[in-house]
């Protein structure tokens, strides 16, 4: 079994997003240490207005970079985010940059149960996240939350040079946890463009399981019909039994 993400967020996260919503305060912080000064200074007015163009400088960085996901099914890094938008890549910007996101990644409470249920039912669990974040990050999280070990193989496409719905993308995440057939495969995503579509392209299955409000300039031309439906992690070993 192989899945987009299991975040009660969205773990998958789009970068079209990366700082549309209150990135401010990421942001005010990481360039006052660039400037070399901090908040409590009487220049915080020109820090907040610098972060405001560089708000604005990420976002539209972030619409190409997903473009070329969505359209060419390119990957990137968050050092190709910051390069595109113009902006330093150090230390402090990153961090700051991660210090703001981290909130929306703990992992779904049902997740653990249900990987273990599908442990225990002889399947090899698999991610695969289209994600411009180091892998790092993303085991820390998972390990953080108690289920990394519980994950045979992950695949970050900001590791390779595909995303889903690449088919090349699919295989490196069979080729992750030792699968040939993808036939044998299920992958249960959120995006019917990214996760169904491209899944079933790769000649796999598809579940559907509906947790993001896809924004409208990250949904592909292609909408797979998924071959199952679920609203909760919990709901995915029964379905899996039935077939």
């Amino acid at each position: 079994m192989l899945a987009g993400g299991i975040a009660g967020e969205r773990f998958d996260v789009g970068v079209a997003g990366v700082v549309a919503e209150r990135a401010d305060l990421f942001l005010v912080k990481a360039l006052g240490n660039q400037l070399g000064f901090g908040l409590g200074d009487d220049l915080v007015e020109t820090v907040i207005a610098i972060a405001d163009a560089a708000r604005a400088a990420l976002h539209e960085a972030g619409r190409t970079v997903w473009s070329r996901s969505r359209d060419r099914h390119e990957s990137a890094t968050v050092t190709d985010l910051f390069d595109e938008a113009g902006l330093d890549h150090d230390p402090a910007l990153l961090t700051a940059y991660r210090d703001f996101w981290e909130p929306h990644t703990y992992t779904d409470p049902e997740a653990r149960p249900m990987l273990e249920r599908l442990r225990a039912d002889g399947l090899r669990i698999g991610v695969l996240s289209n994600t411009i974040w180091p892998r790092e990050w993303h085991v820390g999280f998972f390990e953080r939350d108690g289920v990394y070990d519980l994950i045979d193989g992950d695949v970050y496409t900001s590791e390779i040079p595909w995303t889903k719905p690449s088919p090349r993308a699919f295989a490196a995440a069979m080729a992750a946890v030792e699968v040939t057939d993808p036939a044998r495969c299920v992958y249960v995503g959120d995006r019917l463009y990214d996760d169904i579509w491209g899944a079933q392209q790769a000649g796999m299955r598809a579940v559907h399981i509906p947790l993001s409000d896809i924004p409208v300039e990250q949904r592909g031309a292609d909408e797979g019909a998924p071959d199952g439906v679920i609203h909760a992690l919990a709901d995915l070993p029964g379905l899996l039994a039935s077939w």
